[in-house]
């Protein structure tokens, strides 16, 4: 239909006569969209006949699929999809950011050990900050979700199982503040545009202002490099996707804007996840650690 006679080797096509849409209800999608490609791709995957399913459909059906027929890791309650963001020292992970609206504090711990464990296996960062996303920086800030996740945190840093720096507010991560941050998946979600959205916002204004007269013309050829850097960094279509941190196979959410280039590197993510095993040296460090906190009791 698309006018390809012939398709590329490596590549098969399994045929769904349904669309799940942004718009469906996301625990109904095994019922109500049992032949959809997001289901469908799931089942392969869960069959062995994938390594990995990439998908930039509703978040929220995609968390049902990954965790009801794709599976999540032992030991985790929810799987959360974590994307890297770029800040002014390197890179931080927000998770969740879409996937669980509402979340209970063990949530949030759990959210805390993943995204430690990410950050250290996949971006190389040692000995990971990890900050609770709040309204302030005090303790006692924030609703009953942030304060007793606080505790939880509090309690894994002081043990050495994280290295929990407290709550960050909104403004300290683009500042890198910390390298992971952990919010229920609203809050992550809303952070996550909004940032996407100012990002767009500054390199708008400076093009206009590189093109404003002859001396910003000038200036632009001595900063070319430079903007050119920055444009690459500030790129959501570069990162591509991000992990469904828990799911106990790889699980890639592409953002629903993702033009070609997007697609791509959301499935790039996928073939590095698999690569490194990402989902099984999780469980492991995740079986390592319950271990020991068996022992100690």
């Amino acid at each position: 239909e698309e006018g390809i006679d012939t398709l590329p080797p490596g590549v098969e096509v399994a045929f769904a006569s349904q669309v799940v849409t942004m718009c469906d209800n996301p625990t109904a999608v095994l019922h109500t969209g049992r032949d959809s490609s997001m289901v469908v791709g799931a089942q392969l995957l869960a069959k062995g006949q994938g390594d990995a399913f990439v998908s930039a459909g509703n978040t929220g059906a995609l968390l049902t699929v990954a965790t009801l027929v794709a599976k999540r890791i032992k030991g985790i309650k929810r799987a959360a999809v974590s994307p890297v963001c770029p800040t002014e020292t390197g890179k931080c992970v927000i998770l969740d950011a879409g996937a669980n609206n509402e979340c209970t504090p063990e949530y949030l711990l759990q959210f805390g050990y993943m995204g430690s464990f990410y950050a250290e296996r996949y971006l190389g960062i040692v000995g990971p900050r990890v900050g609770l996303l709040n309204n302030g920086a005090e303790e006692t800030k924030g609703r009953e979700l942030q304060k007793e996740a606080y505790a939880l945190l509090k309690k894994a840093g002081d043990e050495g199982e994280l290295n929990f720096v407290g709550n960050v507010e909104a403004r300290d991560v683009p500042t890198g503040k910390v390298d992971v941050v952990v919010c229920d998946g609203f809050t992550g979600n809303v952070i996550l545009k909004l940032t996407e959205g100012v990002a767009k916002m500054l390199l708008g204004m400076l093009k206009q202002m590189f093109l404003a007269n002859l001396g910003g013309k000038l200036a632009y050829l001595l900063l070319k490099g430079g903007v050119a850097d920055l444009k690459h960094q500030m790129d959501s279509e570069e990162y591509g996707g991000a992990p469904f941190l828990g799911a106990k196979q790889p699980v890639i959410k592409a953002h629903g804007s993702s033009k070609a280039k997007g697609i791509k590197n959301a499935i790039r993510q996928a073939k590095i996840c698999v690569e490194n095993d990402l989902c099984g040296t999780m469980q492991s460090a995740l079986d390592e650690l319950a271990a020991a906190n068996k022992t100690e009791e």
